[in-house]
């Protein structure tokens, strides 16, 4: 890379890590525990699941990158700054002349889970659904360690192109693939065509991780060495559960992890922050690391804490912790 004219410090701040999908407003209801016809006021926060696990990563010390497109709307610029400012490469942003940056309003229980309660308008008219295929950018692609992408994309043809083109430079350029399935029906306008499109892309992926509601749902069952077994192509399988045991499979090390108990203020994007924590220490430490069955639930562990600590404030993004803080946080249940 020297060659190409970098310097040393540049280096040091090339993107490890690309994250392709939606970056979108969440829109917090104020009020706990009510139906969307009773909430008086919104709060609205940066969000979109890859966006959150760029600035996620990048708040843990890993340079990361994200593609997506936003409308030129005053909303999807002030969500690029957001990305900027915190040191998110953004060389990978598509800007749409005519289609507006997407909103998702949420509402929110009594402790703090939240649900999805709709757009405001037809679900395919954002601008994250036109993300180009042609307009992802290589050099990204050359100098990245690892891919990480989600299964709402797929829910509409540009983007899905988009996601398919972005596989195939992860493959001709060597990096390992983390897929998020993320999964959403309000994001598809025929919610049976998402399963044969999601199981197209296991032999493309090097790990997987899904909620356990994701895991009912495509195979039956939450127990990640029984989904890596059955899949028998992935190096790493992640089952999260919220304030259930976390299970995984990884270099086939198996095991569990107990979720950290810690006072719940939002837990938006805290499956975000669980896959950066997760990267993070992948991309310190590498991918041979897993083979060691201490240093396999080490890394869960870390992740698991990085998705705790995520859920003790408000917005996705804002709520993310530092590498400092999560460090000081585990050092203090030792």
């Amino acid at each position: 890379m020297v060659g190409w004219g970098k310097s040393l410090s540049e280096m040091e701040s090339v993107a490890r890590i690309i994250c392709l999908g939606e970056v979108l407003v969440d829109c917090l209801a104020d009020e706990l525990g009510q139906s969307i016809e009773e909430i008086n006021s919104w709060s609205d926060y940066p969000g979109g699941a890859p966006a959150n696990v760029a600035t996620a990563l990048v708040k843990l010390g890993i340079p990361a990158a994200f593609v997506g497109c936003v409308g030129e709307d005053e909303t999807g610029k002030n969500l690029i700054k957001t990305l900027d400012s915190l040191g998110v490469n953004i060389d990978g942003i598509q800007y749409h002349p005519t289609a507006p940056t997407r909103k998702v309003y949420v509402l929110r229980s009594e402790d703090g889970d939240r649900s999805f309660a709709g757009f405001g308008e037809e679900t395919d008219r954002f601008a994250d659904a036109f993300l180009k295929s042609s307009q992802l950018p290589a050099e990204l692609f050359l100098q990245a360690e690892f891919l990480v992408i989600g299964t709402l994309e797929l829910a509409y043809p540009n983007s899905r192109a988009a996601v398919f083109r972005a596989l195939e430079m992860a493959q001709q350029y060597d990096l390992k693939v983390l897929l998020d399935v993320n999964w959403r029906p309000m994001f598809w306008q025929e919610e049976k065509e998402a399963k044969p499109l999601i199981k197209q892309l296991w032999q493309q992926i090097d790990f997987l991780k899904l909620s356990q509601e994701e895991a009912k749902w495509l195979f039956d069952t939450i127990d990640a060495g029984a989904i890596a077994h059955r899949l028998n192509c992935l190096e790493g399988v992640l089952v999260t559960g919220g304030d259930k045991e976390i299970s995984y499979c990884l270099s086939e090390n198996e095991g569990k992890v107990s979720p950290f108990r810690v006072e719940v203020r939002d837990t938006t994007g805290a499956g975000d922050a669980f896959v950066a924590g997760f990267l993070s220490q992948l991309s310190k430490l590498g991918i041979s690391s897993l083979k060691n069955p201490d240093t396999a639930k080490e890394i869960v562990t870390y992740a698991s804490a990085v998705g705790a600590l995520t859920t003790t404030s408000n917005g996705a993004i804002a709520a993310q912790p530092t590498a400092k803080k999560v460090e000081t946080f585990l050092e203090s249940i030792r």
